[in-house]
């Protein structure tokens, strides 16, 4: 889905002056759009600089410039009708424990973005909240300190394969609410 390498995005949000991974900051971008169709790309890049856009500095238009490509990336995969949605986590030949924090890490950027823009919504479909019940106990997740086996891999896989499915079911479940109240 993403035209930009996990690693790539990694390297230019550490250049930035934010304390946020790649991984949550891509959750919280897919929770957000998930609930506000309406959610721009200056409101998310606010969210990622610690006191204001300009915090990132003008030497570092090209992490401006690469989050955006992640921002319209990600509003063409959830919205599209191809299923093509998935999260921004690092590549398969990086270390399993790195993979799985990724994924706890996103997961807590997803419960963010969508609780900030939720805010007191309480009336979410029964299956809405069965997958936000789910990514919270995803986002607890940590790596063992065994070595990891093919059958961790293949649960990693799957997990990661739920989390994909979740967030676009959590898009499609309340944006079609949402356009059904218009």
């Amino acid at each position: 889905m993403f035209s930009i390498k996990f690693s790539d995005a990694a390297t230019a949000l550490a250049r930035a002056t934010t304390a946020v991974s790649v991984a949550e900051a891509h959750g919280c971008l897919s929770g957000a759009l998930c609930i506000a169709t309406q959610y721009t790309f200056p409101r998310w890049f606010e969210e990622l600089s610690d006191d204001s856009p300009q915090s990132l500095g003008p030497e570092l238009a090209p992490v401006k410039d690469l989050l955006q490509t992640i921002y319209h990336e990600t509003v063409r995969a959830l919205t599209g009708d191809e299923m093509e949605f998935t999260p921004l986590l690092p590549d398969d030949d990086a270390p399993l424990a790195r993979r799985a924090e990724a994924l706890a890490q996103w997961c807590q950027g997803f419960l963010y973005g969508f609780g900030s823009v939720a805010g007191t919504q309480r009336n979410l479909p029964a299956q809405v909240d069965e997958v936000l019940r789910d990514f919270t106990q995803i986002s607890r997740a940590t790596a063992g300190d065994t070595e990891p086996t093919d059958d961790d891999e293949e649960d990693y896989v799957e997990i990661v394969e739920y989390v994909r499915v979740g967030a676009q079911l959590v898009h499609d479940e309340l944006q079609s609410g949402s356009s059904a109240r218009r």
